[in-house]
């Protein structure tokens, strides 16, 4: 519960934010003339509903283990992260298409408006506070161990990044002319094409977790070193691996003196798990399944 709590924090920290820029970035995009601040606006708009996602998500991934769900509902974090990921895909793809139409009339002879520099103060505040709250939230997603916080994070840094890129368009159509206005929908392109690559990454990784893709090799290496450092404990394998939600799913086979008694081999298998459990976390999934040495 009090894990749930710090990710609410968080996240409605960051949702704040979101809701004071998305305000000033349409304001300032609309009365500066500016398409690159109209398309950083829209993803802060993207940013504000992922806020809401995450609080949804969360809410229900951190109800315990009931009948219907033998492994607790950790997945849902998992789908918050993918969700998010599709949204910003989405906020990307139109940001890059509205900006290759406006370089495309500019091409054909098309006079571009110059920004104003309200929009340019607009970015550079998205620049200075987005950052902030990247940071914030990365360091407790990793505290909290959260895929949701932590996508929620490449979420402000990515509309950090994509201000500084639109800081820089606006700056160069206000200060270098009239003839370099169409640097304002190049910046929202470059921008559009960061923020594909970051969502992409988001779900890959929350796509391979929802299809049950195994632990990273060093961390499955890393399970069988420890599994082999219990006495009595010989060749573990058969390692099956997996994420529910911010908890790992771990499934192997040990080898042990067929002649010890049932109770020792119990006893030396849960202290197995018990290993297991104290490295990865409490809510750690272990199961262990003793064979004889031949």
């Amino acid at each position: 519960m009090e894990r749930q709590r710090q990710i609410y924090k968080v996240t409605l920290v960051g949702g704040a934010v979101n809701v004071v820029l998305l305000v000033f970035k349409f304001v300032a995009g609309i009365v500066g003339h500016s398409a690159a601040m109209v398309a950083d606006a829209v993803h802060s708009l993207s940013d504000f509903v992922t806020d809401i996602i995450v609080l949804v998500f969360v809410r229900i991934s951190g109800k315990p283990k009931d009948k219907s769900h033998d492994y607790g509902h950790g997945k849902y974090e998992t789908l918050a992260m993918t969700i998010i990921g599709m949204a910003l895909l989405v906020v990307a793809i139109g940001i890059v298409y509205g900006g290759v139409m406006k370089i495309a009339a500019w091409l054909n002879g098309h006079q571009l408006e110059a920004p104003g520099t309200l929009a340019l103060w607009a970015a550079l505040l998205s620049v200075a506070l987005k950052e902030a709250v990247y940071r914030y939230s990365m360091v407790e997603a990793r505290r909290l161990n959260s895929q949701a916080v932590e996508a929620n994070a490449w979420h402000h840094r990515s509309d950090a990044l994509s201000s500084v890129g639109t800081a820089v368009g606006i700056g160069g159509a206000i200060f270098l002319g009239q003839r370099w206005t169409v640097l304002d929908p190049v910046a929202s392109v470059i921008v559009g094409l960061f923020i594909v690559k970051v969502s992409i990454d988001l779900l890959r990784n929350g796509i391979g977790d929802l299809m049950e893709q195994s632990l990273p090799d060093e961390v499955e290496a890393e399970i069988l070193q420890l599994a082999a450092s219990v006495p009595g404990i010989a060749e573990p394998h058969d390692l099956r691996t997996r994420r529910i939600g911010n908890h790992y799913a771990i499934e192997l086979h040990i080898l042990m003196d067929g002649d010890i008694p049932l109770r020792t081999a119990h006893d030396r298998a849960s202290e197995v798990e018990d290993l297991l459990r104290a490295h990865y976390g409490e809510e750690t999934h272990v199961a262990v399944h003793v064979e004889p040495k031949q």
